[in-house]
């Protein structure tokens, strides 16, 4: 190990760029340092609290001279809360390193040219953005600066986000700035009174406890939905809780319960009860409905949403005789968003449920022209499969961060499509498929997408065009 390495602080040092997760990047020779709250352009002495061979990570001590692209953070829970890392740089500043990433990605994995990437495209806004927050009840509350926890007073319970790395601690929310009222006093008209009424907060190393998450989901249609998860709840509890909710919330379009004994928080195998209204609200664009369940997929940043699928469409530049395949389609959003452009889709995703919610939302719309199957992509995507449903002439992928497993990248390079537009959350795994599928296709467009502002995320869409 090299003296720098050893070395635990480093005087005046600058912030030189910034990470895939977010933290800034200092060098001193070759020994790299990743800054927690770090922006590029600080000059700053930094501490190493942890070290490997070649690289540190550290957090600034003084700050001895601002970067130009750093701003004050406006949430009081910034820097404790895992949620808006991105907070202490000015909007400006985010989308400039965000394009950065993406074209970092392309040139660095891909080894292609972005000279046709074209500037990232902002959120509309950059606070109260997401459709879709969960909240986790806890009796083992993150403690802050001069709390005692010998304090036999202290109230331990807690209603917010988990601590970045303790999966056992929860921070308590005061206000978030990610999610538009009611939100806000949803979550804390509940913790009051439940807290005033001897609820038990979930323990989650003894598994025991009545009440364990909040889920409040709302749309640009202004419709509310709010799904309490107890976890060992009586009849009178859950009657008691509901009932409050409803009184003094009554714009709650679908207020939903479900009971989870499980040791983990996933819901999707557990039955939901309607208390009050339907069991799912509606989300709309360009005037397709889409119906959003307690366990649905959609976009979380709404008004961006119809963004990405407005290029999307744009990249593929239907004529209106085309057979596209939607490869992840989800709740089949941009299959059934594209529809009426084209000739026929034909979606596949993994999670069954997914896939009836994407037929539904092809008939509430009275779409016929869509078709969705459910399965294994690697398996579903085979020969026999498109010999019997049609060569498409459009292929839209947008898989999960983990970009798409190869046997799906050699089979679009055997299918062939005229025209593949790829939509991803994850620049670095795109690239990584881009390197496969540049073989066949030529790199035409590069749209980088802004849809959550103060984290380190981006969206990308790319146009491939198939060489003749």
């Amino acid at each position: 190990m090299n003296q720098l390495a050893k070395q635990r602080f480093f005087e005046d040092i600058t912030i030189i760029d910034i990470a895939e997760e977010g933290k800034g990047v200092a060098k001193s020779d070759d020994f790299v340092i990743f800054v927690d709250k770090g922006v590029p352009g600080d000059i700053a002495d930094v501490e190493v609290y942890r070290r490997k061979k070649n690289f540190g990570e550290g957090k600034i001590t003084e700050l001895k001279k601002p970067s130009e692209y750093r701003t004050e953070a406006f949430c009081e829970h910034f820097g404790t809360c895992g949620g808006c890392k991105w907070q202490h740089m000015t909007y400006a500043a985010q989308l400039k390193f965000k394009q950065k990433s993406v074209a970092d990605a392309l040139t660095r994995i891909a080894k292609i040219e972005v000279d046709r990437m074209t500037p990232i495209v902002p959120s509309p806004a950059d606070k109260y953005y997401r459709n879709k927050l969960e909240y986790t009840f806890s009796n083992k509350r993150w403690l802050t600066d001069g709390e005692n926890r010998t304090d036999e007073a202290l109230n331990m319970n807690a209603l917010g986000f988990h601590i970045p790395g303790r999966f056992d601690k929860i921070l308590d929310i005061n206000h978030c700035w990610l999610q538009a009222e009611p939100s806000n006093s949803l979550r804390n008209r509940i913790r009051d009174f439940v807290i005033a009424h001897d609820y038990r907060f979930y323990d989650l190393k003894a598994h025991s406890g009545t009440l364990r998450n909040l889920i409040i989901r709302t749309s640009s249609t202004g419709e509310t939905m709010v799904i309490v998860v107890f976890a060992f709840a009586d009849e009178q509890e859950i009657k008691q809780l509901m009932g409050f909710i409803n009184g003094e919330f009554p714009e709650i379009t679908s207020l939903l319960y479900i009971i989870n004994q499980k040791k983990n928080d996933t819901i999707f195998d557990q039955d939901v009860i309607a208390y009050k209204g339907p069991e799912f609200i509606y989300e709309e664009m360009e005037g397709i409905k889409f119906r959003i369940g307690p366990k649905s997929f959609y976009q979380t940043n709404s008004i961006q949403a119809l963004k990405l699928y407005e290029i999307t469409r744009d990249f593929a530049g239907f004529k209106g005789d085309e057979l596209v395949y939607d490869l992840y389609t989800g709740a089949g959003t941009i299959a059934n968003f594209i529809a009426r452009s084209v000739k026929e889709v034909v979606g596949i995703e993994y999670v069954p449920s997914a896939i009836e919610d994407a037929k539904i939302n092809s008939a509430i719309n009275n779409i016929s022209n869509t078709k969705f199957f459910a399965g294994d992509m690697k398996d579903v995507l085979a020969a026999d499969f498109v010999a019997e449903h049609g060569k498409p002439d459009v292929i839209i992928t947008d898989p999960p961060r983990a970009g798409m497993h190869p046997d799906v990248v050699t089979r679009l390079m055997e299918i062939e499509a005229e025209k593949i537009v790829y939509v991803s959350c994850n620049a670095a795994t795109q690239a990584r498929d881009l390197l496969v599928l540049k073989e066949k296709y030529d790199t035409v467009k590069i749209q980088p997408v802004d849809m959550f502002p103060h984290t380190q995320h981006v969206e990308n869409v790319i146009l491939l065009v198939l060489r003749s």
